[in-house]
């Protein structure tokens, strides 16, 4: 398996030297074109879908979506209870699995992750930061009854708790890696995956290899090779010339070229994702509702979704992706309306409003985010807006936004994709979620009456309930505008014909055990 890592490596080297990547491919190795370096390999410390879509092939969960579905299934653990008063989880777990670095999965290893991110004064609680342990913030104790039962109590009912187990952030570490590497736990992982990490060469591939113990059942392929290609361009030219298998985000541009190529095949899902903007609530011309709305009024989305997404996303509404159609919001986009734009600015005292705008390079599920960018810079300034662009390779600008707006900048592109309504509205839109607390309200929106919304949502288990009350989180949010509402998007990828069995999952995630080449 050295001797194959060394040949990718070297074929890695010569196309980023400029030779010719056909046939460089090497067989039963699949080679995905990613959109940026993971930040990390540690699922407990990173955000990102771009490395989500990783660590999901090398870690398990005590739970997974449903292949096709966002509907939770067994992994790790075989099956589990619910006490009658929505507090308890006791969790069976599978007995007989080993983690890549060959120590035992049990219920300590279990306490272990949890513990390791919920607790201050565990030992290792320094190998982070945790910042999606927001889903798991009602877990009050996690006790071990026998190395095979592990029992969750949580302070009050939590709707989420399932789905947040099946998102990448629930995934399962060796704590004995994490003990051996501490802080470099993230650059030599172990989980109990189909997977198992091989190398990491910065800014140039992480490899798996095939892991031969797998409990739900040996992969084809030897190994996954993922390579970074932040830009959008060199991406298609790699996936043109063969240098690599799979290529996800494809630039709407290219969609039309790939699918007349018979020699490749694009897929297409849709599934939650929101593309907008935070805008600055806490300071500047955004710290006014009107002004906020007036950019909402003066950007004309149809066009972005039409031309520069050429078609593959719709126009969002607020927080909340149609595709939890369980939500029954009547919530419609802000219409283009530059004319009531210009006059909120005048009601605003705002003739001409200076705007900082943070744009990413690219990113996970970022979409188009320069072209975005500058069309969205047009359009304000046509109303009166003054806007100056400062672009960031992504891991820097996410850097910056996840830190907050307040005295740097006045709006920044972002994008989520998300497992369940609650998760983006609680980690970015409630007061208490601000950068200050560890979260992810950049912007520092607050209205109380979303957050008492959001509390209510979570703790109760009747769907219809939670769907009228995560409508109206959409029609508040909608109206208060603490985000300029761009696009849902509809993920694509596109794979060499060679490459079969692949298929995008709602849940964004990129599931390639049973892939074959």
């Amino acid at each position: 398996m050295k001797r194959l890592f060394r040949c990718v490596a070297l074929s890695v080297t010569l196309l980023l030297a400029g030779f010719p990547a056909t046939a460089q491919t090497p067989p039963n190795v699949l080679i995905v074109g990613q959109i940026a370096e993971p930040k990390s390999l540690d699922p407990h410390a990173v955000t990102a879908t771009n490395d989500f879509r990783i660590l999901v092939n090398l870690y398990d969960g005590l739970v997974r979506f449903k292949d096709g579905t966002l509907e939770v299934e067994p992994a790790l653990a075989e099956s589990w209870e619910i006490s009658e008063d929505g507090k308890t989880y006791t969790f069976n777990l599978r007995q007989g699995v080993t983690f890549h670095d060959g120590s035992q999965f049990n219920a300590e290893a279990v306490k272990f992750n949890f513990d390791r991110m919920l607790r201050e004064d565990h030992p290792f609680h320094d190998t982070g930061p945790f910042p999606l342990a927001f889903n798991f913030s009602t877990v009050e104790a996690v006790d071990v009854v026998d190395d095979y039962t592990v029992v969750f109590k949580l302070s009050e009912p939590f709707a989420p708790f399932l789905s947040n187990l099946a998102y990448p952030t629930g995934l399962i570490v060796s704590p004995t890696a994490v003990e051996q590497h501490g802080k470099d736990f993230g650059r030599n992982p172990s989980g109990t995956g189909p997977f198992r990490f091989a190398e990491w060469q910065s800014n140039q591939l992480v490899a798996a290899e095939r892991n031969d113990a797998y409990w739900d059942g040996t992969p084809t392929l030897e190994a996954v090779v993922f390579r970074p290609i932040a830009d959008a361009n060199t991406r298609v030219a790699e996936m043109m010339a063969g240098g690599i298998d799979v290529m996800v985000e494809v630039p709407p541009d290219n969609l039309a070229a790939f699918r007349g190529d018979p020699n490749l095949q694009v897929h297409e899902q849709a599934g939650p994702h929101v593309w907008f903007a935070i805008l600055n609530t806490s300071e500047g011309p955004f710290a006014d509702k009107r002004v906020r709305q007036a950019a909402n009024l003066a950007v004309n989305k149809e066009v972005l979704v039409d031309n520069v997404l050429q078609g593959t996303a719709t126009v969002a509404a607020g927080p909340i992706p149609p595709a939890f159609n369980w939500v029954e919001s009547e919530v419609e986009p802000y219409p283009y309306d530059p004319e009531r734009a210009k006059q909120l600015l005048t009601e605003a005292g705002e003739a001409n409003p200076k705007v900082t705008f943070y744009v990413t390079e690219g990113g996970s599920g970022m979409l188009n985010p320069v072209t975005m960018g500058t069309a969205i810079q047009a359009d304000l300034q046509a109303v009166g807006f003054d806007v100056a662009i400062e672009s960031y390779e992504w891991n820097t600008f996410l850097g910056k936004v996840n830190e907050g707006l307040k005295g740097k900048a006045d709006m920044a592109e972002m994008a989520w994709m998300t497992n369940d309504p609650d998760t983006v509205p609680y980690l970015t839109l409630r007061t208490e979620a601000s950068p200050d607390n560890g979260g992810f309200n950049s912007g520092y929106y607050s209205n109380p009456e979303v957050d008492d919304l959001l509390a209510k949502a979570r703790t109760t288990t009747d769907q219809a309930e939670r769907g009228k009350l995560y409508a109206k989180v959409q029609e508040i949010v909608h109206e208060d505008a603490p985000w300029l509402f761009v696009a849902n998007w509809v993920q694509n990828a596109v794979t060499t014909a060679n490459v079969q069995n692949f298929k995008l999952q709602p849940s964004f995630l990129l599931q390639l055990k049973d892939v074959t080449k």
